[in-house]
């Protein structure tokens, strides 16, 4: 019989189209290489309504597949459900921090640890600036902090 899931972390950002999915492709894959995707629950979200249902920046993508890390993913948002069934909540910037604080106060059972995903970047950069508005080399910085985030949570979280 399969071990039940152990872990659980929601990468979230303002959209979820861009940081948030790049995070989830990123953390995914790299709990795969360790196989242990059976005792991780991964998934990302959007502090907003804006980008519901859209697929993850195209640039996000080709970023991603020129890594050669899988991505498919659907925006939502962040529901109540979320900050009770989910470990970690780890956001991109101080204004997905203050939406994800400011919304587990209104859920009596929230028991997800509410971080920036940059507090465990080794390089110290703090913020994962919203790419959005950028060009390709600005989706790779994301990409690449992702990646240092995440390997370092990672390793901290088992």
């Amino acid at each position: 019989m399969a071990e039940p899931v152990s872990k659980s972390v929601l990468f979230v950002c303002l959209g979820n189209i861009c940081r948030s999915p790049i995070a989830e492709a990123v953390f995914r894959k790299l709990v795969s290489e360790q196989n242990a995707s059976d005792k991780w629950r991964i998934d990302s979200a959007a502090t907003s309504t804006y980008e519901i249902g859209n697929p993850p920046d195209y640039r996000g993508q080709s970023c991603m597949k020129k890594h050669g890390v899988p991505m498919s993913h659907i925006a939502r948002q962040v529901t109540k459900e979320d900050f009770a069934t989910f470990d970690y909540m780890l956001c991109m910037d101080e204004s997905n921090l203050r939406d994800l604080t400011r919304k587990s106060n209104q859920v009596k059972n929230s028991k997800a640890k509410i971080e920036l995903l940059g507090s465990y970047d080794p390089q110290k950069q703090l913020i994962i600036e919203d790419p959005y508005y950028g060009n390709e080399s600005d989706f790779e910085t994301v990409y690449q902090q992702c990646l240092r985030c995440c390997q370092a949570f990672l390793e901290r979280a088992c």
